[in-house]
């Protein structure tokens, strides 16, 4: 089978960092190649080096047989070769036609836009590829699934035969994830080739054709599916083994440390976003919060931990109520924090890592001795935090903002589980991370667990919420569709809450 598209020796430099190392991989005529590789492996950097927006400083580009230089995101697509970018393109307030044709707008007589022969070529596509879109919605009111669907038409509008497609599942449910492999098939069995961009394992051997490994912005090895294991990928994309199950004991829950009752909580916009909200969660267990992000979960987060003022309802730390709590105040209660943005709620970034690893105790001993801050134990404190998290850094002394994503969420890992905590509230903790780092710090998340430390934990993704939680509430609109446990969940039920559809309900329809 012919090869559509070839890189032969891409290489991409930023200042201090070697994105792409000599790349090659190749994508055959109506198959799907998986790229593998966490975080910071080069991934991204490749596509949109091969989308126009990045420049190779070294390598080619072989599209259909013949070398091409692309210059820009015009140049792909005249090409054949479309995008569909892990946060989408869309314009809420506008129409799928007026997002499809935004660019290249057809006009009746030279004037008017021709928004009818946009809407006939819409539902083509749609019912050619399986796609199921409504021409005339506004995409404000689509679910997220149904965007991405949009997402797809625009490439296929402007008539791709090579479609990329950048973490595409990261804001779907188990439903609208079966529902995108589906059409990915439709579109492979239509002529159509795919470039499938993704960190997660168990996707790769669902979908893919070839997977191809990277690994610090090298190709690490390329594989099978039917040749492969999850465990084979991981080492692959580590350089190590891994252990990918979760070993856990029954939890042993005692007190309740932290009580929630019907809480509302706006935000930035005054958009009521928590709406609501009651549940508890008692030292010696994980309560997992899942949803698709977008439906209150940060905003939850926020009110719990003093970054927002809740408009009305209760919270009880340790049985006594927080009222108008800052993040000081709460975090002297016993609170340990991984925020879901690291840069802006858990780092500053301007600030050397010895100093972010104690910026929430920096007045306290050991710390500090009065006013005065004893910087040997400052230093001796990030040396041993920095081995112990394994968190990649030239020094103790280089500005948070130097590291990687991923490293900059092992600094605040480390900060947060180094200090008596009574509650843990974990939000997106290992986003970001490598299958390595992540193994390690769900195995401490499950010993604070053990020690008796009450953890919630909120994440949108759902092998994470399964593998942890010893109960799991499902946010829908701001609200919990409901808390089952974590031992009797299955994927397909928590997916069905996930869309604020119960599982008795659907299985009666």
């Amino acid at each position: 089978m012919a090869n559509v598209l070839e890189l032969h020796g891409v290489t991409k430099r930023f200042p201090g960092v070697l994105a792409n190392d000599h790349i090659d991989i190749a994508l055959k005529e109506g198959h799907i190649l998986a790229l593998l590789g966490e975080n910071g492996a080069g991934k991204t950097t490749l596509m949109n080096i091969l989308y126009g927006l990045y420049k190779p400083d070294e390598g080619r580009i072989i599209v259909h047989g013949e070398e091409v230089d692309i210059h820009g995101p015009n140049d792909a697509i005249a090409r054949g070769i479309g995008m569909v970018h892990q946060h989408f393109m869309l314009i809420p307030v506008m129409t799928v036609i007026e997002n499809v044709m935004l660019g290249v707008e057809p006009t009746v007589n030279g004037i008017f836009l021709d928004k009818a022969r946009v809407a006939a070529r819409i539902r083509e596509i749609s019912e050619q590829f399986g796609l199921d879109v409504d021409p005339d919605s506004y995409i404000k009111d689509l679910p997220v699934g149904i965007q991405q669907r949009v997402e797809i038409i625009k490439v296929l509008y402007r008539n791709a035969n090579i479609l990329i497609l950048d973490e595409p599942t990261a804001v779907l449910t188990p439903q609208e994830v079966d529902g995108l492999f589906q059409i990915l098939h439709t579109l492979i069995e239509k002529g159509k080739s795919i470039i499938f961009i993704t960190h997660k394992l168990k996707e790769v051997m669902a979908v893919a054709d070839e997977i191809t490994v990277l690994r610090g912005g090298r190709v690490a090895g390329s594989v099978l599916p039917q040749e492969a294991s999850l465990e084979k990928l991981a080492t692959l994309m580590v350089g190590r083994d891994v252990n990918l199950v979760v070993m856990k004991k029954t939890a042993a829950p005692t007190d309740v440390v932290l009580e929630v009752q019907d809480l509302y909580v706006r935000d930035e916009r005054e958009n009521l976003t928590v709406q609501g909200v009651s549940f508890e969660v008692r030292k010696g267990e994980v309560l997992g919060i899942a949803g698709v992000q977008g439906n209150g979960q940060t905003e939850l987060v926020y009110a719990l931990t003093g970054l927002s003022e809740p408009v009305s309802g209760q919270i009880n730390l340790m049985g006594k109520p927080v009222r108008h709590g800052r993040p000081r105040e709460i975090l002297e209660r016993g609170v340990a924090h991984i925020p879901e943005d690291r840069q802006k709620h858990g780092l500053i970034l301007s600030f050397p890592i010895h100093d972010n690893m104690m910026l929430c105790t920096y007045y306290q001993p050991p710390f500090a001795r009065g006013i005065t801050l004893q910087q040997k134990v400052i230093l001796d404190n990030a040396t041993e935090l920095v081995k112990q998290f394994d968190v990649r850094t030239p020094s103790i002394y280089v500005p948070a903002s130097s590291l990687s994503g991923g490293n900059q969420q092992k600094v605040i890992v480390a900060r947060e589980f180094s200090r008596p905590i009574e509650l843990l509230i974990a939000s997106q903790p290992t986003r970001g991370l490598d299958v390595g780092s992540i193994e390690y710090i769900h195995n401490r998340i499950i010993e604070k667990r053990d020690e008796g430390t009450g953890v919630l934990l909120v994440s949108s993704e759902l092998d994470e919420i399964i593998a942890l939680s010893d109960r799991i509430a499902v946010m829908y609109h701001g609200q919990i569709m409901a808390i089952v446990p974590a031992a009797q969940a299955t994927k397909e039920d928590l997916g069905l809450l996930m869309a604020g559809i119960q599982p008795e309900s659907a299985r009666a329809a």
